[in-house]
């Protein structure tokens, strides 16, 4: 199993707009096809999103950048307060996949999926991209390859 986490790019600052609203920004945009050009060649099966603005918009153009065919899946499980444990059981059955998500979040699986708690969570900055392999996604089964900032 490989799976990669992305961060949304950046987005307009807290307070202009409800949290779930926040769109990304021209620089967001940018570090998004930064972080793109790092998929081009992977063997993606699917693309997990966040219903967040900012997280449709990098999927998006994630999906665009690779000429990913398949609909981005959009997921509640991604929103940034979720437990690292309830997505990891929603993986069981996924093979090759992007997640693109939010803090807390992030860093939080990354953490959990590398050591099997959440008490030493990634530092991810918008727009990173990680890449994880193993047998599946389990507490402490996987193991990170790196993380590319755009």
């Amino acid at each position: 199993m490989k799976l990669w986490v992305l961060r949304h790019g950046e987005a307009e600052p807290h307070g202009t707009r409800p949290d779930s609203e926040r769109a990304l920004t021209v620089k967001g945009r940018e570090e998004v096809l930064r972080s793109a050009a790092e998929l081009i060649g992977q063997p993606l099966t699917a693309i997990y999103a966040s219903p967040f603005l900012r997280a449709q918009e990098t999927a998006m153009l994630v999906r665009e950048a690779l000429g990913f065919l398949p609909e981005i899946r959009t997921v509640e499980w991604l929103t940034p307060d979720y437990r690292p444990q309830t997505v990891a059981e929603q993986l069981v059955s996924v093979d090759h996949a992007l997640l693109v998500s939010h803090n807390p979040l992030v860093g939080n699986l990354l953490g959990y999926l590398q050591h099997g708690h959440v008490q030493d969570p990634e530092r991810v900055p918008t727009a990173g991209l990680a890449e994880l392999e193993g047998e599946g996604p389990l507490a402490g089964a996987m193991k990170l390859k790196g993380i590319k900032h755009p």
